[in-house]
């Protein structure tokens, strides 16, 4: 009779160790899933460019791009629509970036696309004006296009449209 209890005993052991294992391999790949899950998500938002506020001692503060290169807006155009086609294109490439935040002083809200007309390509807007990079601005903080032909300016937080 003590043999069967002690044999007994041990199964009864072994089914409850069996049972805790179980419940903490499910309870590490619970964890797990919301590592994983965690980690995606920064992932996403590390991968999201980020706009950025630069400072010029002749310019003041305006809004690049994650790299640093200004953007701009074209006069001409109107909110929702590009004026600028063909060999101003070439000179004034849009501003095409999917994905980014945008730095303290602007609201994610005011920034869209529209389809340019042209090319069928989307193009960021603020405030409903496409965005533009200048072809001559080589590095971070250069600001060759502002003003240029009096059409085309730098975009800020104070930028109001006409």
């Amino acid at each position: 009779m003590k043999k069967w209890m002690f044999v007994i005993s041990i199964f009864a052991a072994i089914f409850v160790l069996g049972a805790c294992g179980n419940e903490a391999k499910e309870t590490a790949k619970g964890t797990q899933s919301e590592t994983d899950a965690a980690s995606e998500t920064a992932a996403k938002e590390e991968d999201a460019a980020s706009l950025q506020l630069l400072k010029d001692k002749a310019v003041g503060e305006y809004l690049t791009d994650s790299e640093g290169k200004a953007l701009y807006y074209f006069k001409n155009d109107v909110s929702g629509k590009s004026n600028c086609t063909g060999d101003c294109l070439a000179k004034w490439p849009p501003f095409t970036e999917k994905e980014f935040e945008v730095p303290d002083g602007f609201n994610k809200k005011d920034f869209g696309t529209i389809t340019r007309e042209d090319t069928g390509a989307e193009q960021v807007t603020y405030k409903g004006y496409p965005l533009y990079y200048f072809v001559n601005d080589k590095k971070e903080g250069d600001v060759n296009g502002q003003g240029v032909k009096d059409v085309w300016f730098i975009v800020n937080s104070e930028t109001v449209f006409q």
